[in-house]
């Protein structure tokens, strides 16, 4: 096992093919903006078109709506019904269509951890895919999408590659933007050998973000926590509008301006962490805990404070950017005892408590900092798990290791009926152990598309 493991690491770099996603922001004229929403309306209204289509069959007839018959049926009967649906990109339509339809595989791949897809609004967050005939021009500093040409946009990062998709959205503030996947070729890093001269533990935390190993530590900015009092003076003053005025929506504007103005400042602070840790020549394996956030935010007393400090989307970016770089990553298990045990002579202090900061080993005597002997630990722990028990252990540059959940696999085939029909072998619904929300009946009300450009 150790020759076999010994493989996975290697000192040289490839280039390799790889999607990625540039996010720029757009600044549309006013006749662009009208585009934006009807085409917003557009496929919000077809995605709940097929969602409730998708709900009655089941439910009478035990049947499941393939992506191609939904497509079929939207091209024959609902643009013939709604004439206004053909303003706006077709593909757009389709691709609701694509994502209804793979939120639905996802559902019944794994219904503990995936949620019933769900009846868009329009309040929420808004968006749409173009998958053709998209362009960007950097000298201009334009974007080209079907029916709408050079989209002044804010260009500052370039790339190389075939552009695949392009996807515009709009936050709850009004600003839009323009995620763009790039198919690109990138010299990605492979990892070497780790050794304990250039490993690091990193023990993540509330009140510092990231303990290291080595002595470095990196402060929880608390952004959140900063702006509660402007947030509530906000939120109350909204309250206090009149539901449907325009001094509501401006009430509301402001509050979304802030909320973005936070997410904007943790997400720019775990980015720089990030790049830091990454970036060090000095280091070239990061040993960290498989944290459970989820669980971690059921306990109600710190369940603010972890949001905050976003550990999940932390270990996400520094994930993908060891991948990049060739940095090596290595989870222990999450239930080790990393801040109770001595790191000098072993000992477990069991009683050892969260308030409690520091704490003295009874028998060698040590006096230890509670998040920087985590931290130490975290690092031993990380080496000798490597390789000899692989199982509890997390390479990222390892093809063979998922991180995601356990996929249930289905127990039989489905079956393709004339008419576009497709059953499933849903035996979870049949058992009566999932239930599917009520659908609701929903009309178009009159006049949506006029100079509101507004759709359920």
């Amino acid at each position: 096992m150790r020759g076999s493991a010994a493989t996975l690491f290697t000192n040289f770099s490839i280039f390799v093919n790889m999607l990625r996603a540039y996010k720029y922001r757009i600044y549309p004229t006013d006749e662009q903006k009208v585009l934006f929403a009807k085409t917003f309306g557009c496929c919000r209204f077809v995605y709940n078109w097929a969602l409730n289509l998708k709900i009655t069959a089941y439910k009478e007839r035990k049947e499941t709506l393939g992506n191609v018959y939904l497509t079929n049926l939207m091209k024959s009967e609902l643009k013939v019904e709604h004439e206004w649906l053909s303003e706006v990109n077709s593909q757009s339509l389709q691709s609701s269509l694509r994502n209804l339809d793979t939120a639905y595989t996802n559902f019944f791949r794994n219904t503990k951890a995936v949620g019933f897809p769900k009846f868009k609004s329009r309040k929420s967050g808004q968006s749409f895919l173009c998958p053709q005939h998209c362009s960007i021009d950097f000298a201009k500093g334009t974007i080209t999408i079907p029916k709408a040409k050079d989209i002044p946009a804010v260009l500052h990062r370039k790339f190389k590659g075939t552009v695949k998709t392009v996807t515009v959205s709009m936050t709850p503030s009004g600003r839009y933007f323009a995620s763009v996947l790039v198919d690109t070729v990138i010299q990605e890093q492979k990892t070497s050998e780790p050794v304990h001269d250039t490993a690091i533990g990193i023990d993540l935390g509330i009140k510092s973000l990231a303990v290291c190993s080595d002595g470095r530590t990196f402060d929880n900015p608390k952004n959140l926590q900063r702006s509660l009092e402007h947030l509530a003076l906000l939120q109350k003053r909204m309250s206090r509008k009149r539901k449907g005025s325009a001094n509501r929506n401006k009430a509301r504007i402001r509050v979304a301006r802030l909320q973005e103005h936070i997410a904007n400042c943790r997400r720019d602070n775990l980015h720089k962490i990030a790049h830091a840790l990454t970036h060090d020549s000095q280091v070239r394996t990061i040993c960290m805990e498989d944290l459970n956030v989820k669980g971690m935010q059921r306990n109600h007393h710190l369940a603010q404070a972890v949001g905050d400090a976003s550990f999940g989307t932390f270990l996400t970016m520094l994930e993908y950017k060891c991948r990049w770089y060739g940095v090596n990553l290595i989870k222990i298990d999450r239930f080790a005892p990393s801040s109770k045990t001595c790191g000098k002579c072993g000992y477990v202090y069991k009683g050892l408590k969260l308030s409690e900061r520091s704490w003295t080993c009874p028998e060698c005597g040590t006096h230890h900092d509670r998040d920087f002997n985590a931290a130490c630990n975290i690092k031993e722990s990380g080496l000798k798990a490597l390789p000899s028990e692989r199982g509890k252990v997390k390479l990222v540059d390892c093809p063979t290791v998922d991180d995601r959940p356990r996929v249930l696999k289905s127990r039989g085939r489905k079956k393709q009926e004339k008419g576009g029909l497709i059953v499933s072998d849903a035996h979870a619904f049949r058992r009566g152990e999932l239930t599917l929300p009520v659908a609701e009946e929903w009309t178009l009300p009159a006049g949506a598309f006029g100079e509101n450009c507004r759709a359920i």
